[in-house]
């Protein structure tokens, strides 16, 4: 998530002060021919990062009867609990908000307004060189509910993330288009595929199956190397199919599709036609991965996420608000 502050007239990213604009969502921006839009995975409409930030109050202990025996006085709650902290791994400034400490990178680059980004690492913040470094944590200061919401919701994202992990050998299970989908390990190949193989359930109420055709004894790195390479031919296959069942109901044409891997994006279109699907996708449940393909041919019709854009998805989709909910709040399995 990117929040501007500080915008001159003439900069090319307008700012987001304004009190009308609601803090938790990136404004749209009308872009330039040719220029992409794009779906993050936590981001609002984009995927936006998922939990309330609550930061610990000061509680205020009740006058203690007069015939009761009267201990010690207890310290106030904010000088028990340690305050929240947030640090970004190239953290080279830090500043107090509310009861978080936070650790960010600050850059200083050829621009207008100071920008603040929240993603998997955490605070990085934008600023020309005029700025100084107290009208930055003045601004800091200012959205900092925004930012603590953020930085609260991407750490629980990651934590869910790490909780979803796959664990890379025979009979391990991962979630494959909203369904668990169990790892099998057949040295002997007794499928005709090659790589690998999707097979029905043995048995009423067991998982379906994805033989690989590796040995028991294969490295972790060797499986999960082996299920991903499967993984980005089903994501072609499936994105494809689907790309063709939308574009029509859209009137409008795609180009090129690529796959990718990024962590915090899940598609973006291009006024060309082109368009990116992330393949973790086929962790989530086929209506759910609708949602993403109609966004993004969406955006060959309204480059930006004005009204027109969402009646434009509800054309074809009109309980889009649910499945994008979904897109937000369901965890997929991290890979690294």
């Amino acid at each position: 998530m990117a929040l501007e502050l500080f915008g001159i007239s003439g900069d090319a990213k307008p700012p987001v002060s304004s009190p009308s604009v609601d803090p938790t969502q990136t404004p749209p921006r009308k872009p330039a021919d040719g220029r992409s839009r794009r779906l993050k995975p936590a981001a609002d409409d984009s995927q936006d990062l998922w939990a309330e930030f609550s930061p610990p109050s000061e509680q205020n202990d009740a006058a203690p009867a007069p015939d009761r025996e009267i201990g010690p006085a207890p310290e106030p709650l904010s000088r028990v609990l340690q305050p929240a902290s947030f640090r970004h791994p190239q953290a080279n400034r830090e500043v107090l908000l509310g009861h978080a400490r936070v650790a960010y990178l600050l850059s200083r680059v050829r621009r207008r307004s100071i920008g603040f980004v929240v993603d998997a690492d955490g605070l990085s913040v934008r600023a020309p060189s005029w700025v100084t470094l107290g009208a930055i944590d003045d601004a800091l200061k200012e959205k900092s509910d925004w930012i603590l919401r953020k930085l609260g919701d991407a750490q629980l994202r990651h934590q869910k993330r790490e909780d979803a992990r796959i664990e890379w050998k025979n009979g391990s299970v991962f979630p494959f288009l909203g369904e668990p989908l169990k790892i099998v390990l057949d040295a002997e190949h007794r499928f005709k595929e090659r790589g690998g193989a999707l097979l029905e359930a043995p048995c009423a109420g067991a998982p379906r199956e994805l033989h690989i055709a590796l040995p028991s004894t294969a490295e972790p790195a060797k499986i999960r190397d082996a299920v991903h390479a499967w993984l980005l031919k089903q994501a072609r296959a499936h994105f494809v199919a689907r790309l063709d069942h939308y574009a029509p109901q859209l009137s409008v044409r795609w180009t090129k599709l690529r796959l990718s891997s990024a962590q915090t994006r899940w598609g973006s279109a291009r006024s060309d036609g082109s368009i990116c699907l992330n393949w973790r996708l086929l962790h989530f449940r086929p209506s759910v991965i609708d949602y993403v393909v109609v966004h993004e041919l969406s955006h060959l019709r309204v480059m930006d996420h004005s009204p027109r854009f969402w009646d434009t998805v509800a054309t074809v989709m009109p309980d889009y608000k649910a499945l994008r909910r979904s897109l937000k709040d369901e965890a997929t399995p991290s890979w690294e």
